[in-house]
C-alpha cells in the first residue's frame, strides 16, 4: 500500500509538469531531417515541440533500459547457472531420500517378518 501511495505522489505531479510543458510548448516545430539542404528540405518533420520532447524522452527511457539490461547480462547468466545447479542438487536430494525411505521400509519390512512366524 506504501509504495502504491508513493507511485501516486509522484505520478501525480510528474503529470502536472508534462501536460503542462505540452500545453507551453503547443506550436509547430519543423525538424530538418536533410543536411545538405536546409532551406528546402527533402525529409523533414513537423510537429508541436513537445511531441519531440515527448519523443527524445521516450527514446532516452528506451536507450536507458537497452543499457541497463545489457550491462546485467552476466548476473542473469550467473543465475541461470546457479538456478541449473539448484535444481540438479534438489533432484539428487529427492533421489537419495527416496532411496533412504525404501531401504528403511526393507528394514521395517525385514525385521516385522520373524514376528509373524508361529511357533506351532
Amino acid at each position: 500500500m506504501l509504495k502504491r501511495i508513493l507511485w501516486l505522489l509522484t505520478a501525480f505531479p510528474a503529470a502536472a509538469l508534462l501536460i503542462t510543458l505540452a500545453v507551453a510548448n503547443r506550436h509547430s516545430v519543423r525538424l530538418v531531417l536533410d543536411p545538405f539542404r536546409p532551406e528546402t528540405p527533402v525529409l523533414s518533420v513537423v510537429l508541436p515541440f513537445y511531441g519531440f520532447l515527448f519523443g527524445a524522452l521516450l527514446i532516452g527511457v528506451l536507450l536507458g533500459g537497452a543499457a541497463t539490461w545489457m550491462s546485467q547480462g552476466r548476473w542473469r547468466r550467473t543465475a541461470r547457472v546457479r538456478t541449473g545447479e539448484a535444481r540438479r542438487w534438489q533432484t539428487e536430494a529427492d533421489r537419495l531420500m527416496r532411496e533412504r525411505d525404501a531401504e528403511v521400509a526393507a528394514r521395517a519390512k525385514a525385521l516385522a517378518a520373524p514376528e509373524k512366524r508361529n511357533a506351532a
